[in-house]
C-alpha cells in the first residue's frame, strides 16, 4: 500500500527511493477505474450467477474503483447506494445520481455489499449481523482487512464451503450470508483482468523502474516520488494504435496561447484524475 511509504518517509525510516505508480494517472484511471468496472461483474457472474436487474447494491467508497463498480452496476439497472467519508467523491456520487448514505441505513435491505474503501473494518461484524439472508458479501478494495471475516470464526456461525471462493456463513436461526473469497480482492481472486489493461499498468511500473535504474546518483534521495506527466502521456501514447486513434497536433499559435509544449506534457503534474487519496502526494520528480 503507497500510504505506508509515505508514513515510512514521513518517519525517516524508508531505505531506499521508491516511485508512487499508484497514483499515476495511467495507473487511477485505467487499472482502477476501467478495468474494475468489468471485473466486478465478471467476478460476480462467476461465483453466484446473480441478475444484477432490480438488485441494491451498496458501494463502500467512491473512489476510481467505487465508481467503476457503480457505473457497471447501474448500467445493468441495479439501485446503488454509496457510502463514503470524502465530501467531494460524495458530491461526485450525487452528481452522478447515487444515493449517499451511511451503511447502517440500508445493510437490512441490500441484496450485495461491495467494500471499494482501502480502509480496514469497514464491514464489521455488527452489520454482517444485521445484513438479510442471502446478502452477497465481496470486496474490491485494499488487501482483504476491508471486511471483518475473522470475527465470523466464531462458535454460533456455521461455515459451508459452496464451492472455490464462495462459502455461506450460516446464523444459528438459519440466516446466511454468501462471501466471496473470504473477503480477498474479488477481481483478482474470481475474474480475470483484461490483458490490456494489465500492459497498461505493466507499462508504467516499468518506466518507473527504468527511471530509477538509470537516475544518476543522489537524484532521488530516500523519498516517495511520482512520474512526472511526461512520462503518464507517454504509456497514453502507446496505447492510442490499438483503438487506430489518432491525436491532434497543437499550433505553434495554439501552443503559445496555452503557454504548453507542442509535444507535452498537456497537464501539470500535480494533475490527477482520482479521488481525495492523492491530497498526500507530498513529492515529485
Amino acid at each position: 500500500m503507497v500510504g505506508r511509504l509515505y508514513q515510512l518517509s514521513k518517519a525517516g525510516k524508508l531505505c531506499v527511493p521508491a516511485m508512487n505508480v499508484n497514483d499515476s494517472v495511467t495507473k487511477q484511471k485505467f487499472d482502477n477505474l476501467y478495468c474494475c468496472r468489468e471485473s466486478i461483474l465478471d467476478g460476480l457472474k462467476r461465483t453466484t450467477d446473480v441478475m444484477f436487474g432490480g438488485k441494491q447494491v451498496v458501494v463502500c467508497g467512491y473512489g476510481e474503483v467505487g465508481k467503476g463498480c457503480c457505473a457497471a452496476l447501474k448500467a445493468l439497472g441495479s439501485i446503488v447506494y454509496v457510502t463514503e467519508i470524502d465530501p467531494i467523491c460524495a458530491l461526485q456520487a450525487c452528481m452522478d445520481g447515487f444515493r449517499v448514505v451511511k451503511l447502517s441505513q440500508v445493510i437490512r435491505h441490500v441484496d450485495i455489499v461491495i467494500t471499494c474503501t482501502g480502509n480496514k473494518n469497514v464491514v464489521g461484524r455488527e452489520y454482517l449481523d444485521r445484513m438479510k439472508n442471502g446478502c452477497i458479501v465481496c470486496n474490491m478494495g485494499h488487501s482483504n482487512t476491508e471486511i471483518d471475516v475473522a470475527s465470523l470464526h466464531t462458535p454460533e456461525l456455521t461455515w459451508e464451503h459452496v464451492r472455490p471462493q464462495v462459502d455461506h456463513v450460516i446464523w444459528p436461526d438459519g440466516k446466511k450470508i454468501i462471501l466471496l473469497a473470504e473477503g480477498r480482492l474479488l477481481n483478482l481472486s474470481c475474474s480475470t483482468v483484461p490483458t490490456f489493461v494489465l500492459s497498461i499498468t505493466a507499462t508504467t511500473q516499468a518506466l518507473a523502474l527504468i527511471e530509477l535504474y538509470n537516475a544518476t546518483e543522489g537524484r532521488y534521495k530516500q523519498d516517495v516520488y511520482l512520474l512526472p506527466k511526461k512520462m503518464d502521456e507517454y504509456v497514453a501514447s502507446l496505447h492510442l494504435p490499438a483503438f487506430d486513434a489518432h491525436l491532434t497536433e497543437l499550433t505553434d499559435e495554439q501552443a503559445k496561447y496555452l503557454n504548453l509544449n507542442k509535444n507535452g506534457p498537456f497537464k501539470p503534474n500535480y494533475y490527477r484524475h482520482v479521488s481525495a487519496q492523492s491530497f498526500r502526494i507530498k513529492s515529485t520528480i
